[in-house]
Protein backbone atom coordinates (compact mmCIF):
# COMPACT_ATOMS: atom_id res chain seq x y z
CA UNK A 1 0.00 0.00 0.00
CA UNK A 2 1.19 3.50 -0.84
CA UNK A 3 0.20 6.99 0.23
CA UNK A 4 -0.91 9.80 -2.11
CA UNK A 5 2.74 10.69 -2.86
CA UNK A 6 3.64 7.11 -3.83
CA UNK A 7 5.55 6.24 -0.66
CA UNK A 8 4.97 2.85 0.96
CA UNK A 9 2.98 3.02 4.21
CA UNK A 10 5.40 0.52 5.83
CA UNK A 11 9.08 1.46 5.77
CA UNK A 12 11.55 -1.00 7.30
CA UNK A 13 14.33 0.24 9.57
CA UNK A 14 17.29 1.63 7.61
CA UNK A 15 19.91 0.74 10.24
CA UNK A 16 20.19 -1.47 13.30
CA UNK A 17 18.52 -0.03 16.38
CA UNK A 18 16.09 2.19 14.44
CA UNK A 19 12.39 1.23 14.43
CA UNK A 20 10.41 0.42 11.32
CA UNK A 21 7.86 3.09 10.39
CA UNK A 22 4.17 3.15 9.48
CA UNK A 23 3.04 6.48 7.99
CA UNK A 24 6.26 7.96 9.41
CA UNK A 25 5.57 6.81 12.98
CA UNK A 26 7.75 4.26 14.83
CA UNK A 27 6.42 0.72 15.23
CA UNK A 28 6.64 -1.15 18.54
CA UNK A 29 5.67 -4.78 19.00
CA UNK A 30 3.98 -6.04 22.16
CA UNK A 31 3.62 -9.70 23.08
CA UNK A 32 0.65 -8.69 25.24
CA UNK A 33 -1.52 -8.00 22.18
CA UNK A 34 -3.69 -10.86 20.89
CA UNK A 35 -2.43 -12.97 17.98
CA UNK A 36 -3.70 -12.14 14.49
CA UNK A 37 -7.00 -13.96 14.01
CA UNK A 38 -10.46 -13.27 12.64
CA UNK A 39 -12.35 -10.73 14.77
CA UNK A 40 -9.32 -10.05 17.00
CA UNK A 41 -8.14 -6.58 18.01
CA UNK A 42 -4.45 -7.16 17.32
CA UNK A 43 -3.19 -3.78 16.06
CA UNK A 44 -3.24 -0.44 17.88
CA UNK A 45 -2.16 2.86 16.32
CA UNK A 46 -2.04 6.30 17.86
CA UNK A 47 -0.43 8.76 20.21
CA UNK A 48 -0.27 6.80 23.45
CA UNK A 49 1.36 9.69 25.31
CA UNK A 50 -1.82 11.72 24.83
CA UNK A 51 -4.30 8.86 25.17
CA UNK A 52 -2.93 6.72 28.02
CA UNK A 53 -2.25 7.90 31.57
CA UNK A 54 0.25 6.14 33.84
CA UNK A 55 -0.11 6.91 37.56
CA UNK A 56 3.00 6.29 39.63
CA UNK A 57 2.37 7.01 43.29
CA UNK A 58 5.31 8.56 45.11
CA UNK A 59 6.97 6.44 47.76
CA UNK A 60 7.52 2.79 48.55
CA UNK A 61 5.85 1.05 51.48
CA UNK A 62 8.17 -1.16 53.54
CA UNK A 63 6.91 -3.57 56.21
CA UNK A 64 9.08 -5.76 58.40
CA UNK A 65 8.05 -9.41 58.39
CA UNK A 66 7.96 -10.54 62.01
CA UNK A 67 7.15 -14.20 61.31
CA UNK A 68 10.65 -15.26 60.26
CA UNK A 69 13.34 -16.86 62.39
CA UNK A 70 16.36 -15.10 63.79
CA UNK A 71 19.04 -14.06 62.77
CA UNK A 72 17.35 -13.32 59.42
CA UNK A 73 15.24 -10.25 58.75
CA UNK A 74 12.72 -10.07 55.93
CA UNK A 75 10.94 -7.04 54.55
CA UNK A 76 7.91 -6.76 52.29
CA UNK A 77 7.89 -3.78 49.93
CA UNK A 78 5.14 -2.45 47.70
CA UNK A 79 4.62 0.43 45.30
CA UNK A 80 1.36 1.56 43.72
CA UNK A 81 1.43 1.99 39.94
CA UNK A 82 -1.52 1.96 37.56
CA UNK A 83 -2.73 3.17 34.22
CA UNK A 84 -5.76 3.53 31.98
CA UNK A 85 -6.93 5.09 28.75
CA UNK A 86 -7.83 8.70 29.53
CA UNK A 87 -8.67 9.81 25.97
CA UNK A 88 -9.55 7.24 23.31
CA UNK A 89 -9.53 9.76 20.45
CA UNK A 90 -5.76 9.61 19.72
CA UNK A 91 -5.69 5.77 19.89
CA UNK A 92 -7.38 3.50 17.37
CA UNK A 93 -7.65 -0.30 17.50
CA UNK A 94 -7.84 -2.34 14.28
CA UNK A 95 -10.27 -5.25 14.17
CA UNK A 96 -8.96 -8.03 11.90
CA UNK A 97 -11.51 -9.13 9.29
CA UNK A 98 -11.96 -12.62 7.85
Amino acid sequence: MKDAEGHYLWQPATKAGDPSLVLGYPVAESEDMPSLATDSYSVAFGDFRRGYLIVDRVGIRVLRDTSNQKPYLMYNTSKLVGGAVQDSNPIKILKIAA
